[in-house]
């Protein structure tokens, strides 16, 4: 499997063929069954970057194409439990950014899952101890597979930038990639946000992404 390319705008629909597993095999097995069979909640988190959001999109992704129909949001019906009527999936991101009405709206929809068949799948950027939500709503989410997101190494890193220079059709010299891995920060957001500088740079200049582009950039004041 490919390490997910975290939250970049490409003409494909974000899949699980984008993700380099690393440490997140475990995680990745959980989403597919949620995708394709139902399971019990599963809560994801990490920093902004990690690939979350990419994440939940892919298990969308794999239940639509199974013919299981998901929903993002809880559902704030008048008189509603928070589960949406025919999905098999209710998937949330950024869940402590939920409004009250929507935090009742999912606690309801964690006491009624079963009854309606839903899988609940969500996101978040701390653990579940540390997110400033209603305590209730905290307490369910503590009890459901916890899952943290991990970082790839070296070697995912590199296999994560390939992937996104072969989606977006170019061609990336090696050399460049070992630069800012020896020279630079090595976090995948700074990556990613050296790899759009680069991708800018040579549209405008019509030059090939090289060593010699990423050091006119550097010397230009590109961060790295």
């Amino acid at each position: 499997m490919k390490q997910l390319l975290l939250d970049i705008e490409c003409s494909a629909p974000a899949g699980f063929g984008d993700f380099v597993a690393g440490a997140n095999t475990a995680l990745l097995a959980s989403l597919h069954e949620a995708a394709l069979a139902g399971s019990e909640p599963i809560y994801l988190w990490g920093p902004v970057g990690s690939g979350k959001t990419h994440l939940l999109a892919a298990t969308a992704l794999l239940a639509d194409e199974a013919g299981r129909r998901s929903q993002t949001r809880p559902s704030l019906a008048p008189g509603g439990d928070g589960g949406g009527q025919g999905s098999a999936l209710m998937l949330v991101d950024d869940v402590e950014q939920l409004p009250a009405a929507e935090q009742i709206a999912l606690f309801n929809a964690f006491n009624r899952r079963r009854e309606h068949g839903l899988t609940l799948v969500l996101a978040g950027s701390a653990a579940p101890r540390e997110l400033a939500l209603r305590e209730d709503l905290r307490t369910r989410i503590g009890q459901a597979l916890v899952f943290e997101i991990r970082p790839p190494d070296d070697s995912g890193r590199r296999a994560i930038i390939d992937s996104l220079a072969r989606r977006r059709g170019i061609r990336l010299d090696g050399d460049v990639l070992d630069f800012v891995l020896r020279h630079g920060n090595r976090d995948l957001p700074s990556l990613l946000s050296v790899f759009d500088a680069l991708d800018r740079a040579s549209l405008e200049s019509k030059r090939p992404i090289t060593l010699p582009l990423l050091r006119g950039l550097v010397q230009s004041g590109l961060a790295i």
